[in-house]
């Protein structure tokens, strides 16, 4: 893994982080808000967990997003835990949604669901020690349908793959960043990314690229 750790906080197409208030989808943290305060809050609260800060660490095998647009920055604080894949892959249910357009509108429905028992295995206290266990997407999607089936739930899946080719790491407070770029195919992100003066990239994966070359 690089010296340089860079994180992923993807954000909705308005660019802000959204919270559940009155089982209704609201703004929490505007881009502009989070460069000014150079801060990024927590604002999900879902499967019986506290409110917590979800977001990417890129590398080699893991530079897909949650969305396609959002913030590339660097923090000095460290995770609470990091997950291989999507959390909700843990959720005790078969109903397992890909699409964040199709459940946006009742995140208070969707979140609600549980995690399966002995869940905590597929957490990591550091990034390293993930990629150690589960050095590729397809390696931890093994595994957590592996866990899945002897815990009564279905196999996900291949149309499902997509929410383990990301990471998540999880921050229970909020952090102060270094931001480093915008990024986002939309045209809009072009006039965003100017007007923080920070540079813009189509997509984290981009972004990565660029600096490995």
């Amino acid at each position: 893994m690089n010296k340089e750790v860079y994180y992923v906080k993807s954000l909705e197409e308005d660019f802000a982080t959204k919270t559940i208030k009155n089982k209704k989808k609201v703004i929490f943290q505007t881009i502009e808000n989070i460069i000014k305060t150079k801060n990024i809050k927590p604002n999900t609260k879902s499967f019986g967990r506290e409110k917590r800060l979800s977001c990417t660490v890129l590398s080699k095998n893991y530079t897909k997003t949650y969305r396609p647009h959002g913030i590339i920055f660097q923090t000095l604080q460290k995770p609470d835990h990091i997950l291989p894949f999507d959390l909700v892959l843990l959720s005790a249910t078969d109903n397992i949604i890909v699409h964040y357009y199709r459940i946006k509108n009742n995140l208070h429905i969707y979140y609600n669901h549980s995690l399966i028992n002995g869940f905590e295995k597929f957490f990591f206290k550091d990034f390293n020690s993930l990629l150690n266990k589960y050095s590729s997407p397809l390696i931890a999607w093994k595994e957590v349908n592996k866990f899945r089936k002897q815990n009564g739930y279905n196999a996900l899946p291949k149309n499902k793959f997509r929410l383990a080719e990301y990471n998540e790491a999880v921050f229970y407070k909020s952090i102060k960043i270094k931001p480093i770029a915008i990024y986002g195919y939309l045209p809009e992100t072009i006039k965003i990314a100017r007007e923080l003066n920070l540079p813009r990239f189509i997509s984290a994966k981009q972004f990565f690229n660029k600096i490995n070359n």
